[in-house]
């Protein structure tokens, strides 16, 4: 099939430049969608922009079906979109990735320049380097804009020891944002302790706007349909946001309807409830849709206005300013060799439920389903129960972390890897995170009403009615002592454990050996 059978509804849209009449174009990845970020010239000479989509890229992983949909569709929008703010646009479909889609423009067109921007993913970047080194003189770099650090001037911190916490602060000073001169507002650098509520029953969480796929989209979706049948997640009811205008319309919606309780329930899990109070918009962010400026300064505003407490606001500027940009730095540290990490040695296959989701663990079943649907689900989720359990049930951490990688409409690798090789499973040995993200259900119990709705009793410890987040986590902390001797804070779980009696002992390994002998794994 022709790599143009489904570019109709773009193609009757922009009336494309021949790339012969420039001297000079541009190359605009599918993360990258934001002109106001890329250097000044670009946005004052106009010069050709080219996009190329790239078969290979979306066959390199089974990705989520509504992820390659939002990719594509938006990435679509976004050149239409340029298009009619006077920028001469080439759009060029490829049956191979990136660097062969640009390499196949240049040698088309002897006398075209192209500039790229830096790509946030390890194999984009090498990828467009080889086409850089091929052609010479006629490809340059320009470095990505996308983000509030420069990497480069942060990456040597990274090393057992160096924390998240130390960065935001300095970048809370760098960038003004919740600060009194140089203290914190409100006295404080994180309100972590205001932020750790569980849902109440009769709380009424607000709906998200969702949009209607308009042709250049269901076409999209017709494409990903027939090329990826057997990729993972569903195609139905698709319903994100894609281009500018409707992001920026979820960004005020969750400023005016969410952010407020934003923080006192960012913790919290609840039944048929995958979004809570969260906003959303990271797969926005992660493509330049919106970027990380405006919403941390939107937030802010609704502080200053009264409108959102300061828990609340922190607690976003945190996770945008604070974390995502550190997992960055770690990534842009660590690769390429992290992503073989995996100090616990764990080989286990990933488990078939996190492709079905099929399971008797309402937890599981609660935390897979919006994936498996919409790709998406919230941080407690992907972090205390998902990954949890991957790591309980001695999974494969680098299994996982391609799992993430595919099943979610927001993940690219540069914020996955660090997010589950570094911090959720521990495979690093401690230098991203300073403990394992592990707990028995009382965790999950505590901070969702999961549990009343389980098969699996959260009050009993061990045998068949047992929730097994217990034995298996219990399992854990004995097999696992050097994952908590490294952390140090938590060593006294081994003391707890060491306190149990043998019969208790006892039972814990034999559930733990009875449920793993009978948890089906994924294979190929």
């Amino acid at each position: 099939m022709s790599s143009r059978s489904y570019l109709k509804e773009i193609d009757n849209r922009i009336n494309y430049s021949d790339p012969g009449a420039f001297g000079q174009a541009v190359f605009v990845l599918h993360d990258q969608l934001n002109m106001s970020v890329w250097p000044d010239w670009v946005r004052r000479e106009k010069p050709l922009l080219i996009f190329v989509e790239a078969k290979a890229k979306g066959e390199s992983l089974p990705y989520h079906k509504k992820k390659l949909a939002y990719v594509l569709s938006s990435m679509r929008h976004f050149a239409v979109e340029c298009f009619e703010n006077g920028y001469p646009v080439y759009y060029h479909a490829t049956d191979q990735h990136f660097g062969e889609g640009a390499s196949e423009i240049l040698e088309d067109y002897e006398d075209l320049s192209l500039t790229y921007m830096t790509p946030s993913e390890w194999d984009s970047r090498k990828r467009l380097r080889e086409v850089k080194n091929k052609f010479e003189n006629r490809v340059m770099e320009t470095h990505n804009t996308f983000f509030f650090a420069d990497a480069d001037q942060w990456k040597e911190n990274i090393a057992p020891g160096y924390r998240m916490e130390y960065f935001y602060r300095d970048m809370r000073k760098k960038t003004g944002y919740l600060m009194n001169g140089d203290e914190p507002e409100g006295g404080e650098w994180n309100y972590d302790e205001d932020n750790r509520e569980s849902l109440p029953k009769e709380y009424s969480v607000p709906e998200v706007t969702s949009f209607e796929p308009d042709e250049i989209t269901q076409e999209v979706i017709n494409l990903v349909e027939d090329r990826h049948p057997h990729h993972f997640g569903k195609i139905d009811d698709f319903r994100f946001a894609v281009n500018r205008k409707q992001a920026l319309q979820l960004l005020d919606e969750f400023i005016e309807e969410r952010l407020a309780d934003f923080g006192p329930y960012e913790d919290a899990m609840a039944t048929d409830e995958p979004t809570l109070l969260h906003s959303i918009l990271s797969l926005y962010l992660n493509n330049g849709l919106l970027l990380p400026w405006e919403i941390c300064a939107q937030a802010i505003k609704a502080h200053e206005k009264g409108k959102a407490p300061i828990n609340s606001v922190e607690g976003l500027v945190r996770q945008i300013l604070g974390w995502r940009e550190f997992v960055r730095i770690y990534y842009e540290a660590m690769m390429p060799e992290v992503r073989d990490t995996n100090f616990m040695d764990f080989e286990k296959s990933l488990p078939e439920l996190f492709w079905t989701g099929d399971t008797n663990m309402h937890c599981m079943q609660q935390s897979l389903k919006p994936v498996i649907e919409q790709g998406y689900s919230h941080h407690i989720q992907r972090l205390m129960v998902l990954s949890n359990f991957s790591n309980l049930t001695k999974t494969d951490p680098r299994e996982l972390n391609k799992w993430f990688w595919f099943a979610y409409v927001d993940a690219y690798e540069w914020v996955v890897l660090p997010n589950v090789l570094g911090m959720s499973t521990f495979a690093d040995g401690g230098i991203l995170a300073s403990k394992p993200y592990v707990s028995s259900g009382n965790y999950i119990n505590k901070m969702s009403n999961y549990c009343t709705s389980c098969e699996y009793s959260v009050t009993k410890k061990t045998g068949e009615e047992a929730c097994p987040f217990n034995y298996l986590y219990w399992n854990f902390v004995d097999e696992q002592r050097e994952a908590f001797e490294v952390s140090g804070r938590n060593s006294f779980m081994v003391n707890m454990f060491d306190k149990k009696s043998d019969e208790d002992k006892k039972a814990i390994k034999e559930s733990t050996n009875q449920f793993l002998n009978q948890l089906e794994r994924y294979s190929d």
